[in-house]
């Protein structure tokens, strides 16, 4: 519930930091809740949580004794917020919630909430496909995971079918399969397809999968090479040979895996490393006794945040819609390990644990994943120095007031006109900033095939009435410091009068156009009413302006591509009210084409399912409608 918590005074309206706290201090009770700070332009600076908001809010009223992230934070607040639960993991939940929503400046932000891919053995098949699932648990069948990537995923999966030889074609393949595919014949599939192994014969494959995944590999080798010395006493050489395959491809997944804790069966093992104001937390994910991959993430620290109240922003971000392993090994001890742990185990729905060892094998997984994130923010920082100092050779080239934090880069793409579509891609401090990306699909009803300049106005036009929609004032991230523009004078000087009529004023714009040989390392480069110029071939702001410039061209000619391909998949039968993706597959299945379900009789297609009388006229009049 909201606590109305107002200024005690007319005065008090003007007060700020300590003063301003402490006013509110005098009104607050001892109830768990969550409390905003605000500044004088009402933006939220900092989310917390409480078990006693009177004490809580009480210690910034305090004029002395805090850090110098907290000390900055006191000094721009001008009001306060309040919200009252009945417990303080509830305080947590709704922290974590308004965090999200909110972004504050001085909260630790994680920036990366992608979920991560399972391996998944459904339960709907008599021959289960062994492949790779990301996303809802709609499937009903086993999870294994997570992993850390796409990529540690199609390694195992690769991995595991030279060990059991399952199939990972899709069922609509497995159904039309009349001999088996190469896969059978380099040994990785059983060639379920077409009978060459029984549905009990499989059964015990999957069985081995599943052992295998949830950690009882050693049990699986053994029974491996009691099967390989039968064949050989009976002088099954062929099929010994095919288990010892078996057995080494198992060996060298085994090998391959990395770190391989006997002690630890599942875990995520979350360490950070601070330096210079930016963190990286790097996370093992331990399953079955087996690593299963790591990564890296990079959370806006809070304007100063120490490893603690990272690690505990973290656990509190990371795992909002991910379910928690039985235990989390950290590197630093965080502040409130009983809450972060209740309300883990109440995402879990069981027990989970959070330790921070000092000693054995838990704490040599510990310091292994801090190593990794020391490697990784020193790499991450290097990276990031040499960005910095290409976008001031970018400022200095073009005679920008200071680098540009945003670049954003557009490029069209098109076959004569059709299917044509816009696009933008945005780099920074950090780099390509492909969250920021847009695509754009041209609507104009009036272009002529291959007007690029008109284009190009349709798309920085929706795309800047949108900013002046959104952030008129300009105080977001969100607007650009510089347009780098595919083409030479022509289109720089379109862009400047499609600027104009906007309103927008004081972005430049560069066009970025081909030397007279049209030879990468000619570039000339156009501003609005300025000489072309060109930098010597040799100068790395070059070639970064050349990178720019053919992500721009790669993301442009992906998405045509996109487009392309899904007007040529298009069917006659998606107009159809009525017909839905299944009835469409059942149409298709039926009569094998669009074009047979065309010249199909109203009683033909009652014979499909799901096709009544009534549906079926409204197909055929819809098909041969003149």
């Amino acid at each position: 519930m909201t606590m109305p918590v107002e200024p005690s005074t007319t005065d008090a309206v003007n007060l700020r930091g300590h003063a301003c706290i402490q006013d509110y201090v005098t009104r607050l009770d001892a109830s768990p809740g969550v409390y905003r700070m605000l500044n004088e332009k009402s933006e939220v600076l900092y989310v917390g949580k409480a078990r006693n908001l009177r004490a809580r809010v009480a210690n910034y009223a305090r004029p002395s004794g805090h850090s110098a992230r907290i000390a900055r934070m006191i000094a721009e607040t001008t009001s306060m917020m309040f919200l009252t639960t009945r417990t303080e993991t509830e305080a947590l939940l709704l922290e974590q919630n308004l965090i999200k929503q909110l972004k504050p400046r001085y909260n630790v932000l994680l920036r990366d909430d992608k979920s991560f891919p399972y391996i998944l053995l459904p339960k709907d098949h008599a021959y289960p496909q062994l492949r790779k699932h990301r996303g809802r648990r709609a499937v009903k069948g086993r999870y294994f995971g997570p992993f850390a990537s796409a990529g540690a995923v199609n390694r195992t999966l690769n991995q595991l079918q030279r060990v059991f030889l399952l199939r990972n074609c899709t069922d609509s393949v497995f159904n039309s399969r009349t001999r088996p595919c190469l896969l059978y014949q380099i040994k990785r599939c059983s060639a379920p397809c077409v009978g060459y192994i029984s549905e009990d014969d499989y059964a015990a494959l999957v069985a081995d999968a599943e052992r295998f995944l949830s950690g009882k590999s050693t049990k699986i080798q053994a029974q491996l090479a009691e099967e390989m010395a039968k064949a050989s006493g009976a002088m099954e050489f062929e099929r010994a040979a095919a288990l010892r395959d078996r057995i080494r491809a198992l060996t060298n997944v085994q090998q391959s895996q990395g770190v391989n804790p006997r002690g630890v069966p599942e875990a995520d093992v979350i360490a950070v490393h601070l330096e210079k104001g930016q963190a990286c937390v790097q996370v093992f994910f331990i399953r079955a006794n087996q690593s299963w991959g790591n990564r890296d993430f990079y959370p806006a620290t809070g304007a100063g945040a120490e490893e603690p109240e990272i690690l505990e922003a973290f656990m509190a971000q990371f795992y909002d819609g991910k379910e928690p392993p039985r235990l989390v090994l950290t590197s630093h001890e965080i502040e409130n390990p009983d809450l972060i742990g209740a309300l883990l185990a109440e995402r879990a729905r069981r027990k989970v644990e959070l330790a921070c060892p000092k000693r054995g094998e838990k704490a040599e997984l510990v310091e292994n994943a801090l190593r990794n994130a020391r490697e990784a923010l020193a790499m991450r920082m290097a990276s990031s120095a040499a960005q910095s100092r290409l976008l001031e050779g970018l400022a200095e080239a073009f005679g920008l007031e200071a680098p540009p934090a945003r670049v954003e880069v557009y490029d069209n793409s098109h076959i004569q006109g059709s299917d044509a579509v816009g696009a933008m891609i945005v780099a920074g401090r950090e780099g390509f900033v492909k969250s920021q990306y847009r695509k754009f699909n041209i609507r104009g009803a009036g272009l002529t095939a291959g007007d690029d300049f008109g284009m190009m106005k349709e798309v920085l036009t929706r795309r800047f009435e949108r900013l002046l929609k959104e952030d008129p004032d300009r105080e977001g991230e969100t607007w650009p410091d510089l347009l780098l523009i595919d083409g030479g004078a022509g289109q720089v000087s379109a862009v400047a009068g499609i600027m104009a009529d906007l309103g927008v004023e004081g972005i430049p714009v560069v066009g970025v156009a081909k030397g007279v040989d049209r030879d990468a390392g000619k570039e000339e480069f156009h501003r609005p009413g300025q000489r072309p110029f060109a930098l010597r071939h040799n100068d790395p702001v070059l070639y970064f302006i050349q990178r720019l410039r053919d992500e721009a061209h790669r993301f442009a000619i992906g998405t045509h591509r996109a487009k392309r391909a899904k007007v040529v998949s298009a069917s006659p039968l998606d107009e159809i009210p009525g017909v839905g993706a299944g009835r469409k597959r059942a149409l298709l299945a039926h009569f094998g084409s669009a074009k047979a379900v065309a010249r199909a009789g109203v009683t033909d297609l009652q014979a499909v399912d799901g096709i009544s009388a009534a549906l079926a006229q409204v197909i055929h009049d819809h098909l041969n409608a003149r």
